[in-house]
């Protein structure tokens, strides 16, 4: 094995950003990775990692940080002390972690973690995408992390099941697709959440809306109206959901049905539902139809399903309907309008006979307002409109914008610039917080804020 020589001065963006845990080119030569491979077969061959589950944890760690040092030492080549550091501290990652991805997952700054094969590995960073210098030795090295991460949450991913949806411990959503299917190697997307959930005065610091959107929505979970968030992926959609539920109240007992458990609310009583993929043998799945009916035999006060998109819609809008007020759910959808027609084409999944009037009537009837949040071309999540449900005109859905934001341009940087501003418009829902004791100050109906030039 030739030696290995010392990492080059130049670095990547990503890599200035790293001080405390420095990579090189070096560490992508042949003989690099093969060296970690090397020491990572030896650590095994040494230490019975299974034989030492049963100790603490800090304390496996500390044993084997001392096995790596002690093997990384008997090897010939010639490694600085600051390579012997950082092959160690990859070997263990390699253990104990996600292998190469384990930088990433520690970098509080990253929203996204994009791995288009073993080679091509992307990351998202306020709202914007940039490539890094991580690796994968190989499709098998990237094929265990990811049967690492899907066998820790009981699910799979094989040939006969070639795509999975799962989490990592801190909620992480996690989607793999392996080969047949993805045709240059494994792809892993994931998708992080942040230790620290955005507050409802965080969203409203970050501009992406204004203190008057935040109060009207504050009022409207209180007054248990029925919300639905729409908009694109990545556009905010379960930030916000998880914002608003800060405002039920600790007395109410909730439920949540998720694909992969992603909200994390704070009120004592909440009970947690996640669906059920296939066996082994093909059978036993449990979808959030099957979950959300038999919600409705568990007493609840509000539901709040993480996304609606398929046949659960009709069910989740007859839950809104007989008595489960206040309950909150999210829609890929690109503006109001289409997150109407989105919930008609999944109710007739449900039910294929019935006649869309009748859906409209139905959806009229159960949705109070919907809140549309997307993403900016400069990387900002902002809500742009907070638009009523008003009711319906012979067989259309009636809708009222209540705030929008407009945008207005570009600033020299490349920021959006825009406005967020009231429609002047007094909802009809407003009879519904006085009922609740919630009176809003009627300037909140004529509030203007302009953005991007702050």
């Amino acid at each position: 094995m030739t030696a290995v020589s010392p990492a080059p001065t130049v670095k990547s963006s990503w890599e200035q950003r790293q001080p405390d845990n420095p990579a090189s080119p070096v560490e992508f030569k042949p003989e690099y990775q093969e060296l970690k491979f090397t020491l990572h077969r030896k650590l095994l061959e040494r230490i019975n990692l299974e034989a030492l589950s049963g100790i603490d944890d800090d304390r496996i760690r500390a044993e084997v940080r001392q096995a790596v040092l002690a093997i990384v030492e008997e090897e010939p080549n010639l490694l600085t002390a600051t390579e012997k550091q950082r092959i160690s501290h990859q070997v263990l990652h390699e253990v104990f972690g996600l292998g190469p991805l384990e930088p990433l997952l520690q970098d509080p700054g990253i929203s996204d973690i994009l791995v288009n094969g073993p080679r091509q590995v992307y990351v998202e960073r306020k709202g914007l995408l940039e490539l890094t210098n991580v690796r994968f030795h190989d499709d098998a090295h990237l094929l265990r992390i990811i049967d690492k991460i899907v066998s820790q949450v009981g699910r799979r991913v094989d040939e006969s099941n070639p795509m999975v949806d799962a989490r990592l411990l801190d909620g992480s959503r996690v989607n793999a697709i392996i080969p047949p299917l993805a045709v240059d190697g494994a792809v892993l997307s994931i998708r992080r959440f942040s230790a620290d959930k955005l507050m409802p005065d965080d969203l409203v610091a970050r501009n992406a809306l204004t203190r008057g959107m935040m109060r009207l929505l504050e009022a409207a979970v209180k007054a248990k109206l029925n919300i639905i968030v729409s908009g694109g992926t990545g556009a905010g959609k379960t930030t916000l959901l998880n914002a608003l539920s800060w405002f039920i109240s600790p007395k109410e007992r909730i439920l949540t049905i998720e694909d992969a458990a992603e909200l994390q609310l704070k009120q004592p009583h909440v009970v947690r539902l996640e669906t059920r993929p296939d066996n082994l043998e093909g059978h036993g799945a449990v979808r959030q139809r099957q979950l959300l009916i038999n919600s409705l035999r568990m007493r609840p006060d509000r539901i709040i399903v993480g996304e609606v998109r398929g046949e659960e819609a009709l069910d989740m809008l007859q839950a809104m309907n007989t008595g489960h007020d206040g309950s909150l759910t999210t829609v890929h959808a690109n503006t109001p309008r289409d997150a109407i027609s989105r919930l008609e084409v999944m109710v007739t999944l449900a039910n294929a006979n019935m006649h869309l009037t009748a859906v409209r009537q139905q959806i009229t009837s159960s949705v109070n307002i919907l809140v549309q949040c997307t993403r900016l071309t400069d990387g900002t999540r902002r809500v742009t409109s907070i638009t009523e449900v008003t009711g319906m005109e012979g067989d259309i859905v009636t809708l009222q914008d209540i705030f929008v934001f407009e945008k207005r341009g570009l600033t020299p940087d490349g920021r959006v610039r825009g406005r967020f501003s009231a429609t002047g418009i007094l909802p009809k829902f407003n009879e519904k917080l006085l009922a609740a004791g919630l009176r809003l100050p009627a300037e909140i109906f004529d509030e203007m804020l302009d953005v991007g030039d702050l």
